[in-house]
């Protein structure tokens, strides 16, 4: 009974996602509730475990998300706007692009204007204000690269098309 319950939150989960996906490639993993805007892109094999996104995202090949993640792509304009402390009438927004065979830890926050290589994987917590290259490991407040993966060991199972 407990397999058929979360075979339903899935499918449920799914769908309500799908209502704000703009094109997506199967198959595509919905675990935990998870929201879209209406304005992402994602690629072949997207794990999602509890993710909202707000704004225009493109998410590459093979993604996985920890639980409660999220990504915003707007900002308050908050110099020479007509009111303290932001602007009510000018919001600015920025894009982020998440390349193929990345992963995002629990709760990692990703904010507009950035890039996430491909291979990179951010440490639970932490929270991406710049570009994450090819292949890095990234953690904290913000995300700083303080590894890289084997690249060697990746570029094999890549090739061997070993995706979780």
């Amino acid at each position: 009974m407990k397999k058929f319950l979360i075979k339903c939150l899935r499918i449920l989960y799914k769908r309500k996602f799908l209502k704000g996906v703009k094109g997506y490639i199967e198959p595509l993993k919905v675990n935990g509730y998870s929201f879209s805007n209406g304005n992402t892109y994602l690629g072949r094999n997207c794990n999602f475990n509890g993710m909202k996104i707000k704004g225009k995202v493109i998410i590459g090949d093979n993604f996985h998300s920890g639980q409660e993640c999220l990504i915003i792509t707007s900002f308050h304009k908050y110099d020479g706007g007509d009111a303290i402390p932001y602007d009510s009438k000018e919001s600015i927004h920025k894009d982020v692009i998440i390349e193929d065979n990345v992963w995002l830890g629990d709760r990692v926050i990703v904010l507009g204007g950035v890039r996430i290589g491909e291979g990179a994987i951010v440490q639970a917590g932490s929270v991406v204000v710049s570009d994450i290259p090819k292949y890095a490991i990234a953690g904290g407040h913000p995300a700083k690269v303080f590894k890289y993966r084997d690249i060697k060991h990746y570029e094999k199972l890549k090739k061997e098309g070993r995706f979780h």
